[in-house]
Formats: C-alpha cells, sequence, structure tokens
C-alpha cells in the first residue's frame, strides 16, 4: 500500500507490516521492495507486470513459482493473475495470492526444492517410488 501521510509525507507499508518513508515514486501496490534491514531503506523494487517471476503464496496453487503471462481486472470482484511455469504449464489465481520474487526470469531468492513446480499425481507417486 502507497499513500500519503501527515503534511504530505509519501510512505508505503509492507506486507510483513513496515512502514518505509519516502519510497520511489515509480513504487505500487503490489510491487516488491528490496529493503536494508539494518537502515530501513528501499534498495531496490520490482514492478507488478507481466514477465516478472512470482511465486504464489495462498490458495491450491501454493508454492509454485512462475512467470506473469497476464493480469484480468475484474471491478468489484477479484482480479485474476494468469501464470505460466518452468514446465509450461499455466494456470490462474486471485491477485492476493501472487507475490513477485524477481525480475524477469532470474528469481531474487533461493527458490524451494523442485523450484516451484507442481507434480501430477503420477510423477509424484513415480518419484517416491524411485527412491
Amino acid at each position: 500500500k502507497v499513500t500519503r501521510g501527515p503534511k504530505g509525507t509519501p510512505y508505503c507499508i509492507t506486507h510483513d507490516g513496515r512502514t518505509l518513508r519516502y519510497p520511489d515514486p515509480d513504487v505500487k501496490t503490489n510491487d516488491t521492495v528490496r529493503v536494508d534491514i539494518t537502515t530501513g531503506k528501499i534498495l531496490d523494487f520490482v514492478k507488478f507486470e507481466a514477465g516478472n517471476t512470482v511465486m504464489i503464496r495462498g490458495g491450491n496453487n501454493m508454492g509454485r513459482v512462475g512467470v506473469i503471462m497476464h493480469r484480468e481486472r475484474h471491478p468489484g470482484s477479484f482480479e485474476i493473475v494468469h501464470i505460466k511455469d518452468a514446465v509450461g504449464h499455466t494456470f490462474s489465481t486471485r491477485l492476493q495470492n501472487v507475490f513477485v520474487v524477481g525480475k524477469g526470469m532470474k528469481p531474487w531468492i533461493s527458490l524451494p526444492k523442485g523450484n516451484g513446480i507442481k507434480l501430477s499425481i503420477v510423477e509424484d507417486r513415480n518419484a517416491k517410488m524411485s527412491k
């Protein structure tokens, strides 16, 4: 969330409750900012736009990683984001379940085991049986 406080001071609030004063004017809602923990300053940010790497943080697709294909806007209802993973599977989820984790195809974080790719039931069974 990006807004103005008393006397017109711009500030943004992160998903974990931090308040960052005087953010870059290009930072908007749903963008991801990289913060220096010691100083509380914004080091870098990534826009929420098509082509950036995202991780799903809620819903049935939780934990999956992919690239934003496009975003459907539905005024008065939930906005839908269409995502394509590294294997080529496409899926969609609500906007509030999506978190940008990297610029382009390169993530800023270390990805979980399996690189956020959801296996089918058969593939999962075969992987477990081969251990």
